[in-house]
């Protein structure tokens, strides 16, 4: 693949869960539609920005992508290979390229494991661990990596703090060389003063190594930080997909509009000044999306063809693609 390659490509992706009921005899009573039609790609070296109310299908998009969930329909291809019908046996060498960095750097650590191990337990899954000292150097030359001590691998992750212990997550994905990050939420689990220092961690690794990230985040500052491009999700849709600099300017579709309105600024006098776009209601449930535009039961501009016709992704001019019937061309 040469540099101007997508790394992965992502068509009409769909992930539903079946509701049952019954207890001798089980019945399919509805279907969630947590992932819903989804199209996106990412280029070599490129971050991509995944944002979206809670609920939106963020994370099980990056988990359907990673082949960590079944797919209902749809394509994944990861470095020109449809790996969409992959079992487990057939995925394990691709995940070597391939990784994820999770949102609670609590829960993702086994506490009953050293530093050491955590690590080093790619190697040794993937069979790479032959040689004691190669792993040992290996695992030092990660952890100075991601800035911490070498002899920091004989501590039990109780002894680091969130920033540190994300830090060690950061170390375990890139183990076995992955080219392709997944960072699910990887700050919000952290404090505000943290979260610079890992999203820069971040940004200096991909300049190094030359990563691509899908970096899937409900807080808008972080992700115009790190973003190249951005893809605005509501209730299993991508409804925009804009470069940074285009999403933040001039956003296109209503709900982006929302989302930015959101998002405070320090300066009290422009915070003030600025228009509120305020989003009414609750988000619709994914077992029962609503008719036509999802976003139109909160949509302060929705139209009677919005109430009837789900809008299709439309280039524009620009080089983005909105699904809105404002912007029909």
């Amino acid at each position: 693949m040469t540099a101007s390659d997508p790394v992965l490509r992502v068509r009409d992706l769909k992930v539903h869960f079946p509701i049952t009921s019954g207890i001798l005899a089980r019945r399919q009573v509805g279907t969630v539609k947590a992932v819903d039609g989804v199209s996106f790609t990412v280029n070599r070296g490129e971050t991509l920005g995944l944002v979206g109310e809670s609920g939106c299908g963020k994370s099980t998009t990056g988990l359907a992508v990673l082949r960590m969930l079944d797919i209902t329909s749809g394509t994944v291809e990861f470095e020109g290979e449809d790996i969409t019908g992959y079992d487990r046996g057939r995925m394990r060498p691709i995940r070597r390229r391939m990784q994820m960095v999770y949102q609670d750097p609590y829960g993702s650590l086994n506490p009953r494991m050293k530093v050491a191990d955590i690590v080093g337990e790619p190697l040794v899954v993937h069979g790479l661990a032959t040689d004691r000292d190669k792993y040992r150097a290996r695992v030092a030359d990660l952890l100075r990596m991601v800035g911490l001590l070498p002899d920091m691998a004989e501590r039990y992750p109780h002894e680091f703090s969130g920033g540190q212990r994300q830090r060690i997550g950061i170390a375990r994905a890139l183990a076995l060389d992955a080219t392709l990050l997944i960072c699910d939420e990887p700050v919000s689990a952290l404090d505000v003063s943290i979260q610079a220092q890992v999203v820069n961690l971040f940004m200096e690794l991909q300049e190094r190594l030359g990563l691509t990230y899908i970096f899937i985040a409900h807080d808008l500052s972080v992700v115009r930080h790190i973003s190249d491009r951005i893809a605005v999700m509501y209730l299993g849709r991508i409804v925009e997909i804009a470069t940074r600099d285009q999403l933040y300017k001039d956003p296109l579709h209503p709900y982006t509009k929302a989302l930015l309105a959101a998002v405070p600024i320090a300066d009290p006098e422009l915070e003030a000044a600025r228009g509120q776009q305020i989003i009414s209601g609750e988000i619709p449930s994914a077992l029962r999306p609503p008719p036509g535009c999802r976003f139109h039961t909160r949509c302060p501009v929705a139209m009677a063809v919005c109430k009837s016709i789900d809008p299709p992704m439309r280039d524009m001019p620009d080089g983005r693609a909105v699904a809105c019937h404002l912007h029909g061309g």
